[in-house]
């Protein structure tokens, strides 16, 4: 079910609200259901979408978390009908969850328009709309949400999973990746805007703590971790010296041999490993029915 961002009552298809008479406004065809963000300062710059969107779709990391994201969405979620990406930025991971899922209607959404511009030209099937991931407009609506790479730049992140929570329909549930390890914190972190770096106990227990039921928990980037952890430790904090594509901009043999060592990773992790560290942790959990006496 919709739900108006300003009453919580019922909304019709339009954001249109009967019960308040909000109406949503929409800018370059998007529906606009949270404005205000749209004038607050933003953690992640605005040409940050522009360098993503130009890097995304050949460059390994981006391509690897993909692949292991759908494996995760078919392993946990095979009869996947409906998904929502939370915080979908330039629509690179929603493009190839439409790819895996033909059938099954995507909606992306996202604080910023920047982002959703790049994802307009991206994507095929999905519907985009522009949102507060605090305050989710859906109860009970979706097989599966997604947010990856998204709660490192909220305060607070317990919010936005009760929200997630509310959203994800019982028996569904929700497929999250964050960076991982308080102790790789660097200028990256910085630029990106990020709040924090989690560790695996902390993320799982807010998973928990919103209502969801763990079923995987796992690092990735794990055999790539020693080059991350020294690059890392190169740039602690941002600077003038410190390039943001320089970790991300590799050349074309460098970045096939890196895909390919995360693809050997993705294989491990299908075959039941589950790696202790690694730059990001992937966790999946579900929804768990109501029992009723």
């Amino acid at each position: 079910m919709r739900v108006c961002p300003a009453c919580l009552g019922p909304a019709a298809p339009d954001w249109g609200c009967a019960r308040c008479g909000h109406r949503a406004r929409r800018e370059e065809g998007l529906p606009i259901l949270a404005p205000h963000l749209l004038a607050a300062p933003v953690a992640f710059p605005s040409e940050g979408f522009d360098r993503l969107a130009a890097l995304e779709d050949r460059n390994y990391w981006f391509r690897a978390r993909n692949r292991l994201i759908v494996w995760a969405l078919r392993r946990h979620f095979p009869a996947l009908h409906s998904f929502l990406e939370v915080g979908c930025g330039t629509g690179c991971v929603l493009g190839a969850v439409e790819a895996a899922f033909p059938d099954a209607a995507a909606l992306g959404s996202e604080a910023q328009v920047a982002g959703l511009r790049h994802a307009a030209r991206r994507l095929r099937r999905a519907g985009l709309l522009q949102m507060d991931a605090a305050n989710i407009p859906f109860r009970d609506e979706f097989d599966v949400l997604g947010c990856f790479d998204v709660l490192e730049h909220i305060e607070n992140d317990a919010r936005v999973l009760e929200q997630c929570f509310l959203a994800v329909r019982a028996g569904g549930g929700i497929v999250l990746t964050v960076p991982q390890h308080p102790s790789l914190w660097s200028a990256s972190d910085e630029y990106a805007g990020h709040v924090r770096r989690y560790t695996r106990r902390e993320l799982v227990g807010k998973v928990a703590a919103a209502g969801f039921r763990p079923l995987l928990a796992t690092s990735f980037v794990s055999l790539l971790f020693p080059a991350l952890a020294l690059a890392r430790r190169r740039h602690r904090r941002l600077d003038a010296d410190y390039d943001p594509g320089a970790e991300l901009e590799v050349g074309r043999v460098a970045n096939l041999m890196l895909e390919r060592a995360l693809d050997l990773e993705r294989l491990l992790i299908r075959l039941g490993a589950r790696f202790p560290f690694g730059g990001s942790l992937l966790v999946v959990a579900e929804k768990p029915h109501v029992d009723r006496v």
